[in-house]
């Protein structure tokens, strides 16, 4: 048994080995035609028995001198043949392009959009696209790799989403993808490998429960008066809706979960604050989420930011080695999560 065990992860390195030496010798392309030297086929394990039958079947008639066993074997060969060409020509010729990839969280499944081309007056059936699993994966291929099938039009084009797990915060180039198919009789395997150059930007995850935003800073230059409210854990540029208040300055967002005639009486909206929000400014700091390691104050951090952005506020980041002055917007937001990815 121990044979057996150090056998097993000597191949498994000798294959890691072997595909990193295979993937480097690609090239890095958002944009791949497959030609006759990209293109790989060998016969899958139906294609061996039917190899296996034919020469069976070939034995019996010479040695028994049946005419119509010659028949049926070459006609079975031939179909064979037809079959490995036109399994070949379905992937030889395709164009593959990468659609630029977005932003994700970590933990979540990010998506690759490929747009597949099809130049030629005929019809390319059953393509498959898939992230290439590492060799350790390679005997569980049909059980962990997630196939995304679809057929290219003739003359037109077809997209698909290819599904992956990135494996932490940061800037990340795409896996390596494989395509395959086996149209029409499943008797061969065509195939290829695609290095994509194009990188995906890994947000942190954003705490699942955090805690209130922190309390606004005094602006510069403000009054003594202005200093930081001990509330309830939220920001005091936000206060629950009080009888009165101006309609627009209601945060509509935040009300939109709720029944908004109902949420007004049981004072279950959120207003802005303009007098305390002239007075403070709200800053993310990444000293503020104390008690925690690295990676959880930036999720908190991550998750304070989507918070402030769902109630339209105007908020600045501190972080270690950079500092982000306050302001609202998409952009903003932005701006602020990819510093958290890079940090």
């Amino acid at each position: 048994m121990p044979g057996i065990a150090i056998f097993s992860s000597s191949r498994a390195a000798l294959r890691r080995r072997f595909r990193a030496w295979f993937e480097n010798r690609l090239s890095l392309s958002d944009q791949v035609e497959l030609t006759q030297r990209t293109v790989y086929i060998l016969p899958t394990r139906p294609g061996l028995m039917l190899a296996l039958t034919l020469l069976t079947l070939l034995i019996a008639s010479i040695n028994y001198q049946l005419n119509l066993g010659y028949l049926l074997t070459f006609l079975l060969a031939g179909c064979a043949l037809v079959g490995m060409h036109v399994c070949h020509g379905t992937l030889r010729g395709l164009a593959m392009n990468l659609i630029a990839p977005h932003a994700h969280y970590a933990g979540a499944l990010a998506t690759i959009d490929v747009k597949l081309v099809n130049k030629r007056n005929s019809v390319r059936y059953g393509i498959g696209l898939s992230v290439l699993n590492p060799p350790e994966q390679a005997s569980k291929r049909k059980a962990e790799a997630h196939w995304v099938w679809t057929d290219v039009p003739a003359e037109g084009s077809s997209t698909v989403q290819v599904a992956f797990a990135p494996p932490r915060r940061g800037l990340h180039r795409l896996p390596t993808l494989t395509a395959e198919t086996r149209f029409p009789l499943g008797t061969f395997r065509v195939w290829t490998v695609w290095r994509p150059a194009a990188q995906i930007l890994v947000y942190p995850a954003p705490e699942t429960h955090p805690p209130g935003l922190p309390a606004g800073e005094p602006r510069a230059g403000g009054s003594a008066a202005a200093a930081r409210s001990q509330t309830s854990g939220e920001f005091d540029g936000v206060r629950g809706y009080r009888r009165g208040d101006p309609v627009k300055l209601v945060v509509w967002k935040k009300a939109a979960k709720s029944d908004g005639q109902s949420a007004q009486e049981d004072g279950g909206l959120i207003v802005r604050d303009t007098q305390q929000a002239q007075r403070h400014e709200l800053w993310l700091d990444y000293k503020q989420a104390s008690a925690l390691d690295a990676e959880q104050k930036l999720s908190r951090l991550c998750a304070w930011i989507l918070m402030a952005d769902k109630l339209q506020l105007q908020y600045g980041l501190r972080l270690p080695l950079r500092e982000i002055k306050p302001a609202s917007g998409e952009a903003h937001k932005r701006q602020c999560l990819e510093a958290l990815a890079l940090c």
